[in-house]
């Protein structure tokens, strides 16, 4: 059920404009020991106090070598419609600043069994694998990196890849210059072991998993990861009950179960990440069914409807009992 982390305390060392909109964060521990190990694909959870008393709490991906523990880095990508956590860490934090953050957790690892890695990468979603890369040098899989951004001025950390050991493994796709990824092209030529994993925004993601379906790719081989909630804001309301106090809440159109009870004040439920991803608000289901939009439960433990992320999934059905 619910997933439990340990915070800690984090000091920022360093801190780069990467891009007009992305910022590279240097983090130390605040103890001066070493950092809990990771691997390639984690990410943290990042929560903020703000002066005036506001908590934002954000998952960033990890992106620095996972063999260094000294520190951890993470990029922050300004977001036009901040909830706040991204203008927070680029207006507000700064070399000296302090942040809890939470133990790593990896929803996005490679898979061992893959005979080929094929990594594709949109703006922002090129961090996750930049820790991969790492991982991958040492290793006898053979992989390519196919990383996609609008301009020149915002292929984020471009220079590390292009000077770095994967300069050979790695193709870049610059809009502005009309040089387009070619999913298709690309997944008409990946061999039966081959893996797909694809970060960045919701319309590549949605890309590559059409086209890895139209060119027969099974599912399994296929793998993604996207830092924003999914919950869409339509859909039609429900009543969800909670079971211990038998308190039924209505969930209108375009709220979240948790926001309906954090409004009814009904119940006390953790949840650090808002988005799906970090598996703290967990919920078991007694009766109705979830429409699930989270990250983090299997395809398995969805269709099981055993429990649900309230943060971001809705109920399928009419009415919602839950285990609270």
């Amino acid at each position: 059920m619910a997933k439990q982390y340990e915070m800690f305390k984090v000091r920022v060392t360093g801190v780069e404009q990467a891009t007009p909109q992305i910022k590279r964060f240097t983090l130390a521990r605040a103890d001066g020991g070493p950092l809990p190990a990771f691997s390639g694909g984690s990410h943290v959870i990042v929560q903020m106090q703000s002066p005036c008393g506001s908590q934002f709490s954000n998952a960033y991906s990890l992106m620095s070598d996972p063999r260094q523990l000294h520190s951890y880095q993470i990029g922050v990508r300004l977001e036009e419609q901040s909830k706040g956590g991204s203008a927070f860490m680029h207006n507000q934090v700064a070399v000296g600043s302090e942040l809890t953050i939470s133990t790593p957790n990896n929803l996005f690892a490679l898979d061992a069994d893959a005979g080929r890695h094929v990594l594709i990468a949109g703006g922002i979603g090129i961090t996750p694998f930049l820790a991969q890369l790492h991982e991958l040098e040492d290793g006898a899989t053979p992989y390519e990196l196919h990383y996609a951004f609008r301009a020149p001025e915002h292929g984020a950390f471009q220079g590390d890849l292009e000077q770095g050991p994967h300069a050979g493994n790695t193709r870049f796709y610059i809009d502005s210059l009309d040089r387009k990824l070619d999913l298709a092209a690309l997944c008409a030529g990946l061999a039966d072991d081959a893996h797909l994993y694809v970060c960045g925004p919701k319309p590549l993601i949605d890309a590559v998993i059409a086209t890895a379906a139209a060119a027969g790719i099974a599912e399994s081989r296929v793998h993604w990861e996207q830092f924003a909630a999914a919950a869409p804001a339509t859909g039609a309301a429900f009543t969800v009950v909670l079971a211990r106090s038998g308190t039924e809440l209505q969930v209108e159109e375009g709220m979240t179960i948790l926001q309906a009870i954090e409004k009814s004040k009904a119940a006390k439920v953790e949840c650090l990440c808002r988005e799906g991803v970090c598996g703290t608000c967990e919920t078991a289901i007694l009766e109705g069914e979830a429409e699930h939009f989270d990250q983090y439960l299997s395809d398995e433990e969805k269709a099981a409807q055993q429990s649900m992320m309230l943060c971001v999934s809705r109920a399928r059905s009419a009415r919602l009992v839950l285990d609270l």
